[in-house]
C-alpha cells in the first residue's frame, strides 16, 4: 500500500493536534511540518520554511514527494497558498483565496450573510475613521468595533461608550494596530453577553460533515473578563446543544453561505467554521473561519474516531456523502497554558517543567503551540504555549483531568483559565 507523505503547515497546538491524529493513520508516510514546534518535532520533521514563503514551502513539496498538505493557519489561506499549489499541480486541503475571504475580509462576510438572509448582528462598513467616529455620535452603546481583516483573533472591540469606540476606531484605522487588516472597518450591533459556539464543517463544495459542537472561551480572564485572545480553552461537545443546534446551522448557515460563494464563483472546499452567538432573537452569526478552529482542533481530534486522512481525501476527491465519520461517546477538553503579558504582548523565551509528568495522568495530552527546543530543554517562546487536553465519560470527569494535567507543568508568568466548561458545568446536566 502506498503510504501518504504528508506536509502540515502552520506551528501551533491546532497543527500538533493535526499531527498527532495523522501520525495514528495506518496509510501515513513520512510527515513534515513548516516550521512546526517542539510538540510537532516529536511525531514529526520540522522544516525551517514560514507558512507564506510559497515558492519554498511548493519546491519542498515538490522534492519531498509530498502528497498532502494541510494548511492550518489563515495567513496563508488568505493569501493564495491553495491556489498557488495547485497550479503546482500539488493536493492541498483547503479553500482558495476567493473562498477564504469568508474570514479575511469581514465586510465581504456581512454582506454575504446579508445577501443570502444568515442571521447575524446588523452593521455598517467604513473605509474612512472621520465618517465613522460621525456615524458613532448618534449610536446606542454598546456595540462592537471590528477590523476587517485578519487579526489574530483580536481585533475586536466591545465598546460600552462614545469614547471607547472613538478609541477603537483611531487605533485600527489611524495607529494601524493591525496594519492593513484595519483598513476596512465593521460597526455593529452587540448581540449581548450569552454563550457563544463553534460550529466545525468540512465540505467539498458539493457535501459536507458536521463536528460536534464546540465552545471557545476568548477573553483573557476568568469569567469573560479582560481582552479577547485567540482563545483560552475549549470542549466539545457541548452537553445542553445537540442535534438541533446543527440542524439549524446546516439548513440557515452552512447551506446558504455555500451556496452564495459557488455563486461568487468560489467553490469552498475545505473547513468552514462559522462562530455563533445565542441571544434573545435566537441564534446568528459572529463570523466565519476558513480554517480549523484552535483550540477547538486540540479536542476535535481526542474525539475523532475516523482516520482524519480518509476524512480530507474524501474531502478533495468529492466524495464525501460516501463517507460515515465517528466519534468517541465522551467529552473532550483543552485549556491553553500561556505566557506572561498574553495577549498584549509575547513575553519572553522561559523553560517549560513538567510536561512529560503532565502526560502521564491518564486521558491527557499536551499539545504545543508557543514552543521551541533548544540542547533538549523545551522553552516557552511567547503567547499561547500549551494546550493541556484531556478526555473522559463526562466533561467534569475531562476538565479534572485537564486541570489535574496543569498541576505537573511550570514556567515562569504561565497563565490560564480556571474556568474552562464550568458554564456547562453549572447546568448540572453533566
Amino acid at each position: 500500500m502506498h503510504k501518504t507523505n504528508v506536509l502540515v503547515i502552520g506551528s501551533g497546538g491546532r497543527e500538533h493536534a493535526i499531527v498527532w491524529k495523522i501520525s495514528k493513520s495506518p496509510r501515513v508516510g513520512k510527515i513534515f511540518v513548516a516550521p512546526g514546534n517542539a510538540g510537532t518535532s516529536e511525531l514529526a520533521e520540522n522544516v525551517e520554511i514560514q507558512t507564506t514563503n510559497f515558492p519554498e514551502l511548493i519546491k519542498f513539496a515538490t522534492e519531498n514527494k509530498i502528497d498532502l498538505t494541510i494548511v492550518g493557519p489563515d495567513d496563508p489561506l488568505s493569501l493564495g497558498i491553495v491556489d498557488e499549489f495547485q497550479k503546482a499541480g500539488l493536493r492541498i486541503f483547503g479553500p482558495t483565496k476567493n473562498a477564504a475571504r469568508v474570514e479575511s475580509s469581514k465586510a465581504f462576510s456581512k454582506d454575504l450573510m446579508k445577501k443570502q438572509n444568515v442571521p447575524t448582528a446588523t452593521y455598517k462598513i467604513f473605509r474612512d475613521s472621520k465618517i465613522a467616529i460621525d456615524y458613532l455620535k448618534n449610536q446606542k452603546f454598546p456595540l462592537v468595533v471590528k477590523a476587517s481583516g485578519l487579526a489574530l483573533g483580536k481585533g475586536v472591540s466591545i465598546c460600552q461608550t462614545f469614547r471607547e469606540a472613538e478609541d477603537a476606531v483611531n487605533s485600527i484605522m489611524i495607529d494601524k494596530s493591525f496594519g492593513d487588516s484595519g483598513s476596512e472597518i465593521i460597526i455593529e450591533e452587540y448581540l449581548g453577553k450569552d454563550q457563544e459556539i463553534s460550529i466545525h464543517c468540512i465540505t467539498d463544495g458539493k457535501d459536507f460533515l458536521l463536528f460536534p459542537t464546540a465552545q471557545d472561551h476568548k477573553p483573557i480572564f476568568d469569567g469573560d473578563k479582560g481582552p479577547n485572545t485567540g482563545g483560552m480553552g475549549t470542549y466539545a461537545p457541548i452537553p445542553w446543544a445537540g442535534k438541533e443546534y446543527l440542524d439549524w446551522a446546516s439548513k440557515n448557515v452552512i447551506k446558504p453561505i455555500l451556496k452564495g460563494l459557488k455563486e461568487y464563483g468560489s467553490n469552498f472546499t475545505g473547513c468552514l467554521y462559522p462562530g455563533l452567538k445565542l441571544t434573545n432573537e435566537g441564534l446568528k452569526v459572529l463570523e466565519f473561519n476558513a480554517r480549523f478552529g484552535d483550540p477547538e482542533t486540540q479536542s476535535y481530534m481526542m474525539l475523532l474516531d475516523t482516520d482524519l486522512l480518509d476524512i480530507i481525501d474524501a474531502c478533495l476527491d468529492g466524495t464525501l456523502s460516501q463517507l460515515k465519520v465517528n466519534w468517541k461517546s465522551e467529552f473532550a477538553v483543552c485549556v491553553i497554558l500561556a505566557s506572561e503579558g498574553y495577549p498584549v504582548n509575547r513575553g519572553k523565551d522561559v523553560p517549560i517543567k513538567g510536561i512529560k509528568e503532565a502526560e502521564k495522568v491518564h486521558g491527557a495530552v499536551v499539545f504545543h503551540s508557543g514552543t521551541k527546543k533548544d540542547d533538549g530543554q523545551i522553552f516557552a517562546s511567547g503567547g499561547r504555549v500549551l494546550g493541556v487536553s484531556a478526555t473522559g465519560k463526562t466533561l467534569r470527569e475531562a476538565v479534572n483531568i485537564a486541570y489535574k494535567a496543569i498541576t505537573k507543568i511550570e514556567f515562569d508568568g504561565m497563565q490560564y483559565r480556571k474556568d474552562i466548561a464550568a458554564k456547562a458545568l453549572s447546568r448540572d446536566q453533566v
